[in-house]
């Protein structure tokens, strides 16, 4: 459109041109005649006159003698001089208006008819350059479509990639975590076990010291019966040794439930509660005799009768003998039934040690033996997907070299190329390498011609075909 106008503009201009140029030559040839004339003469008289039909030439004709002229006005030869000239410089200006239109009309015609041709030329050529950029466009369209193809088949895998790695992640994880918390489950049940022997040692040492006390007090207010009874019944030996003989009953008595409730106490708790009761029993054992000791030294001083304090001191002694007789049995057989109880707890600690470990053991080498299965049904699968890609590679060359027409004159000339498929075995991209043109440019073209190439079924190898390097020699 712009162009159009321009066209019009052009031939309005070259109109206005013209018509300029033609009224300056008509002015300009005026000018010229004006002043190459002399100034006009004052017009002559006129002189009219009368004739009579007398004087008149007679003819043959009557009709013309009776026909009546009308009059004549005669002009001068200069006037007619002057008006020839006149019309000649008309005519010539007229002439030369009619050239010059001509002339335009003419230079009008050639400039359509070059606008057209460029209007043609131009239309022919924004034609070329639209069906070139449609081809382009298209050609980019279907670059574009393979790429988006490619890359969204790149798209699938590398998400199955990572899927498949997200899962023996969250396996291995799941191992790990599951390890861990028997870890932690066994760890707690250590401390558990630590926190309720703690437990059961303390109420030992407790109930222990608790018997321990019990007992002192017992004996200590049967010491004291004891002795009121000795004082009342001074006067009798007999019944003295008797009541002497009742008293270390008594305390053997005594000592012997003092004995039994610390050999439960003991049989209870650890060597420490033991060396503890042992050490809290003797204070008090000391404690006591010294106190037993104080009373009946002042009770002997009491007596009247000698015969009664060596009867004392004597069953004193005995009894003492023998309480520590029956406590060290005691004590002995404690520590045999807890280092027997002991040495059975771990053994079966060690046992269910033992039996946990082996189960985890097992568990473990079944995971070894499965991931190491794993490991190698992947590796073979990967060698299978490589092996069934180098094939298919080998049949794609095979196809290129039946699809290639060798340029004459190339022979012994290679070529050296990498083509990338998509999935369904059409050329995504072509990059050949060659000195000669020729040789490149019949590969490319064998290249593109061979497609579609058999792609294989399994995905792996069928990725893995779809770039391949090939090298091809002119025969």
């Amino acid at each position: 459109m712009k162009k159009f106008q321009q066209h019009n503009l052009n031939q309005d201009n070259i109109k206005a041109l013209g018509f300029t140029i033609g009224i300056h030559a008509i002015a300009l040839t005026g000018l010229l005649f004006l002043g190459t004339t002399p100034p006009p003469k004052p017009p002559k008289e006129l002189k009219t006159f009368l004739v009579s039909s007398d004087q008149l030439p007679h003819s043959q004709n009557t009709s013309e003698d009776t026909k009546q002229e009308p009059p004549v006005t005669v002009q001068s030869s200069e006037e007619q001089t002057d008006h020839q000239q006149l019309t000649e410089t008309l005519a010539v200006a007229t002439a030369a208006q009619q050239t010059l239109l001509n002339k335009q009309k003419t230079e009008e015609k050639r400039q359509a008819e070059a606008d057209a041709k460029k209007e043609a030329n131009l239309a022919k050529q924004k034609a070329e350059a639209e069906a070139k950029r449609q081809a382009e466009a298209d050609a980019k369209k279907q670059a574009n479509l393979a790429k988006q193809k490619a890359e969204a088949e790149e798209k699938r895998q590398a998400e199955a990639d990572a899927k498949k790695e997200a899962n023996l992640a969250k396996q291995k994880a799941e191992a790990e975590a599951k390890r861990q918390a028997e870890a932690d489950a066994k760890k707690q049940a250590n401390l558990a076990k630590q926190k309720a022997e703690a437990e059961a040692k303390h109420q030992a040492e407790a109930d222990a010291k608790k018997q321990a006390n019990l007992a002192k007090q017992k004996a200590e207010a049967e010491e004291k019966r004891q002795a009121e009874a000795d004082a009342k019944k001074q006067a009798n030996l007999a019944k003295q040794k008797a009541e002497a003989e009742e008293k270390r009953q008594a305390e053997a008595d005594a000592k012997k439930q003092a004995n039994l409730a610390k050999q439960k106490a003991e049989a209870e708790a650890k060597h420490k509660a033991d060396a503890d009761a042992k050490k809290q029993a003797n204070l008090a054992k000391q404690k006591a005799e010294a106190e037993a000791k104080h009373k009946a030294e002042a009770d002997a001083k009491k007596q009247a009768n000698l015969a009664k304090q060596k009867a004392e001191a004597e069953a004193k002694h005995q009894a003492e003998a023998d309480a520590k007789k029956q406590a060290n049995l005691a004590k002995q057989k404690a520590e045999a039934e807890a280092k027997h109880k002991a040495d059975a707890d771990a053994k079966k600690q060690a046992n269910l040690a033992k039996q946990k470990a082996d189960a985890e053991e097992k568990r473990q080498a079944e995971a070894d033996a499965k991931h190491k299965a794993d490991v190698e049904a992947a590796a073979n699968k990967k060698a299978e997907a490589k092996r069934i890609a180098s094939d298919a590679k080998n049949q794609f060359t095979k196809k290129i070299e039946k699809s290639w027409d060798v340029p004459p004159g190339t022979t012994g000339k290679r070529a050296t190329v990498r083509v990338t498929l998509t999935a369904s075995g059409q050329v995504a991209s072509v990059l050949v390498s060659s000195s000669d043109p020729d040789v490149k440019a019949s590969v490319e073209v064998a290249i593109r011609q061979a497609a579609p190439y058999p792609m294989p079924a399994d995905p792996d190898a069928r990725r893995e075909a779809q770039t391949f390097n090939a090298t091809f020699t002119a025969q």
